[in-house]
């Protein structure tokens, strides 16, 4: 049988962490995590990690494999999953891969574009700027200097912003013209599925997470890492709310109301990169459909 690794992507709080599960249990496999900011083992409830019991019934890697003081990005993951998918098919002809950063699983599926050196005078006139002003600058900013990404870009993962701006003032490119490179080939087969739900309904399950992470102590965690509040790791919806709501910037109800809103708006961003890639197969979120569907009883 020829290696496959079967990647299953979508927006936050679709079910991918549940039928990945199914999945690998069923093939008797692993996991390996796609997600940018549940590699961290100082974040959990903010970042909706798998509960204990979830990573105890199948192997997870990439969960909690750095400090929020490491350095992790596409290229550190491309590196990390191909290592360790290569390591998993030493004993099984499948792996299972999932999350919701389209970047990682970019990197893993058909590698990364290189980008030129930028002086790094550059990115750290940005980030003194961006620790001045936040989020509404650095956005101004990209929409300024790089109104292509802007349209198509994470705009509210200020990493993401401040690379794409970096990039632009070093080059006078946009970073966009550097995604061209050819595609890496992989030495096994890759079956993509993505899975989505009706917009209400994903909304209305956004929602319920939200208030499930107040009630499981989202705030206590965020206190607790908001001397690091600095960092890239923790520059993502959830803890940024947190963070304004100890300032007084916001009430509590509102910054919950805020993470709900940004979340949303996250989702809607995550799904118009997955829906770029045609080797998709798209489903809902529920395994006897995925099976049927995608015919996985014959991988």
């Amino acid at each position: 049988m020829k290696k496959t690794c079967i990647v299953i992507m979508g927006p936050t709080a679709v079910g991918k962490t549940a039928l990945a599960i199914q999945i690998a249990n069923h093939f008797n496999t692993q996991i390996i995590s796609a997600d940018s900011r549940q590699c961290f083992r100082e974040t959990d409830i903010g970042v909706a990690k798998p509960s204990a019991h979830e990573l105890q019934s199948v192997v997870h890697h990439f969960i909690n494999s750095y400090s929020i003081f490491d350095t992790v990005n596409a290229g550190v993951f491309e590196k990390y999953a191909l290592e360790k998918v290569k390591e998993i098919f030493t004993t099984h002809d499948l792996a299972v891969m999932v999350g919701g950063t389209g970047l990682y699983i970019k990197s893993f599926c058909q590698g990364i574009d290189e980008v030129p050196v930028i002086a790094p005078g550059i990115r750290e006139d940005i980030k003194t700027n961006f620790t001045l002003y936040g989020l509404p600058w650095l956005q101004q900013q990209v929409m300024l200097h790089d109104p292509v990404y802007f349209k198509t870009g994470e705009i509210l993962n200020p990493q993401r912003l401040m690379r794409a701006l970096e990039v632009k003032l070093g080059t006078r490119q946009s970073i966009i013209s550097f995604q061209t490179q050819t595609k890496a080939v992989r030495g096994f087969e890759l079956i993509k599925i993505g899975l989505e739900l009706p917009r209400p309904l994903l909304y209305e399950r956004i929602n319920t997470r939200v208030d499930e992470m107040i009630k499981q102590g989202l705030e206590e965690e965020a206190k607790k890492l908001r001397a690091w509040q600095h960092l890239n790791a923790l520059q993502t919806v959830g803890y940024r709310e947190m963070f304004d709501y100890f300032k007084n910037k916001t009430s509590l109800p509102e910054a919950i109301e805020a993470i709900k809103i940004n979340t949303r708006h996250y989702a809607k961003r995550q799904m118009t990169w997955f829906k770029k890639d045609e080797g998709v197969y798209w489903c809902e979120p529920d395994y006897d459909t995925v099976m049927r569907q995608v015919n996985l009883s014959m991988a």
